[in-house]
């Protein structure tokens, strides 16, 4: 089945249950885990006008909080009594998207498995879908993994 998992991650709630479904698949396959944060040294406006920040110690931060994000991330596989392997990467414009989907390929997973916001109507035009744009992108299959608060949402609606 899937030997080579990679779990891109970003800190946030939809993205921790994104892991915790890599870990469970990983851990009943046998198969080898990689997690993926990228730090990207740009902020996005409405209308995709790239500013890159050129504040080193802003940069440092960001750095810095991909390493945190990372370790509690190992942190959470090794609870579950698996190893894995992460990596970070930076970017100055490159979509997170392409990036993920470029180094699945690079790294020969057979399955992604992230969160998503599950972003609808206008929030998805502004802020866009990384997850969406894996899933379009990617060779292998892509598992999302919704977030709780779209869940309760729907179940209110």
């Amino acid at each position: 089945m899937y030997r080579k998992i990679l779990a891109p991650i970003d800190g946030s709630e939809p993205s921790r249950r994104g892991l915790a479904e890599a870990v469970k698949i990983a851990g009943s396959l046998g198969a080898t885990l990689r997690i993926l944060h990228v730090v990207d040294e740009r902020l996005i406006y409405p209308g995709d006008a790239p500013i890159v920040y050129d504040d080193p110690a802003l940069i440092d931060g960001l750095r810095e909080g991909g390493r945190k994000k990372l370790a509690e991330a190992e942190r959470f596989v090794a609870s579950h009594g698996l190893k894995c392997e992460s990596e970070l990467i930076e970017t100055a414009g490159a979509q997170a998207a392409a990036i993920i989907v470029q180094r699945a390929r690079e790294w020969g997973a057979e399955l992604i498995v992230m969160g998503t916001h599950g972003r609808r109507g206008v929030r998805r035009l502004i802020m866009g879908s990384d997850a969406e744009h894996v899933v379009r992108q990617a060779d292998v299959p892509v598992l999302l993994v919704r977030s709780h608060e779209q869940h309760v949402r729907e179940a209110a609606a």
